[in-house]
């Protein structure tokens, strides 16, 4: 499970920084919620961008179907993130 998915508050972090005596614990904790975050948000990204592709492509094609289909998907992933 990653930080990201284990939805560290700041007061969740400040309590696992504090049980941790050393500062090299602390870093490596939040190196791994900015690197979560960080693939997170590339994901989203290149999600969004495949989706706008085959829309682009569904219309080039004249495809009323499958323009429907990934424009639901897109809409879906929108409302999700």
């Amino acid at each position: 499970m990653s930080a990201v998915e284990r939805n560290y508050s700041y007061a969740e972090f400040m309590k696992a920084v504090g049980r941790n005596s050393s500062s090299v614990q602390a870093e490596k904790l939040l190196n791994e919620i900015y690197m979560d975050l960080f693939l997170n948000r590339l994901h989203r990204k290149q999600t969004k961008a495949r989706l706008l592709v085959l829309i682009d492509q569904a219309l080039d094609d004249r495809d009323e179907r499958a323009f429907h289909d990934h424009v639901k998907q897109l809409v879906k992933f929108e409302e999700t993130n």
